[in-house]
């Protein structure tokens, strides 16, 4: 029988720890356990131990889902790292046993509940009124898709996002290929852009397009859609959060929906800039810090009824650039909030996840 392996306290403290957390990830079982120190939580680790938290690591697999839901209900808290979809896996055995060892005392981050309020891409139409919005529209069925999406292409170029998804998977720039301000129909032709990594270009009908869509809709999903921002190139910037506070920013150059290098630049030209790490009292960034504390994030909480507690220990909101004000001053377009694997992390970050982390486990454990 597969055995759950863990790691030994961080920090080898000695004594009587205040609370025991778990770190989760997907993994090997019957693998030995890395390092703690060594993997990208390592600043989490350390971070508890220093408040005089046992902190193990725990490795999650479907196959066993039964032993890691037993081993999850001896700790106070877990912190939750495994993307919604990977390798051809998804969260559909793991989020229902987080349910359950939630709901028996043991405080979960992210929590499934909140996920799918604020780690899905609907949360970008239901906060577009917000100053972080643009011009989204959702589609709730396949009907729905076909009969109003091809009038949005007169306007330009737009994105199209499955609901639930990573690493661009189900993300497509959508483009007339012929400009034109007329409506388009289902046999005008369109260039398509996936934003998956070694995506290329493809030139097919509309309607083709769309049919090929239609399985995001399964099972209850949907698909959102926004106005291509032309500022693209200049990089997107991840604002790093822990609950209601910014604890980090990191700026990337992307290649996500820009058309390949030609053939013989080389592999390294398709590949993403290096992410830039900086504290959460980067200049560059103090506009957006503002934003997101006092204005964006407590309206976020509002529209979509998550309370300060329940906000993820960790997680981040992706922003482009939109246009420039009259004045020159830069403008922000939300394309997407993480919550569910939130990696790699500014170290700036560490202190108030674990921070966050032992608070949501004290007030669970005053509960039980």
């Amino acid at each position: 029988m597969d055995q759950v392996r863990e790691t030994p306290t961080a920090g080898g403290e000695t004594g009587s720890p205040i609370c025991r957390i778990a770190l989760l990830w997907r993994g090997d079982p019957a693998a030995a356990p890395p390092d703690p120190e060594l993997t990208r939580q390592g600043p989490i680790f350390g971070a508890l131990a220093e408040r005089g938290v046992a902190a193990e690591l725990v490795i999650y697999a479907d196959h066993v889902v039964d032993s890691v839901r037993e081993r999850l209900l001896t700790f106070d808290g877990v912190l939750v790292w495994v993307d919604p979809i990977s390798d051809g896996q998804d969260r559909s055995t793991l989020d229902p046993m987080l349910r359950e060892v939630a709901a028996r005392g043991v405080w979960v981050s992210a929590h499934p509940d909140v996920i799918l309020k604020m780690g899905v891409k609907e949360v970008l139409y239901r906060t577009r009124d917000l100053g972080w919005g643009a011009d989204t529209h959702l589609y709730a069925s396949a009907r729905d898709l076909h009969d109003r999406f091809p009038s949005r292409l007169a306007a330009g170029p737009c994105v199209l996002k499955q609901n639930r998804g990573n690493g661009g998977i189900g993300v497509w720039k959508v483009e007339r290929i012929v400009d034109a301000k007329a409506p388009a129909g289902l046999d005008t032709m369109v260039r398509v852009l996936h934003a998956r990594r070694g995506g290329v270009e493809e030139e097919l009908s509309l309607g083709d397009f769309l049919g090929r869509c239609e399985v995001y809709f399964e099972d209850g999903g949907c698909i959102i859609d926004q106005p291509f921002q032309p500022r693209l190139p200049e990089g997107m910037i991840r604002c790093y959060l822990a609950q209601n506070e910014v604890v980090g920013f990191g700026h990337q150059l992307i290649k996500a929906l820009i058309p390949p290098p030609p053939t013989g630049a080389g592999p390294e030209a398709a590949l993403p800039g290096p992410r830039i790490m900086h504290p959460p009292s980067a200049p560059p960034f103090q506009a957006l810090r503002m934003k997101m504390e006092t204005e964006w994030v407590p309206a976020m909480q509002q529209i979509l009824g998550v309370e300060t507690a329940a906000l993820p220990a960790l997680w981040d909101a992706d922003f482009l650039y939109g246009p420039r004000t009259a004045a020159g001053e830069d403008t922000y377009v939300l394309c997407e909030i993480n919550v569910s694997a939130i990696t790699p992390f500014p170290d700036s970050a560490a202190t108030k996840v674990a921070q966050a982390a032992l608070t949501g486990a004290r007030a669970a454990m005053k509960v039980r």
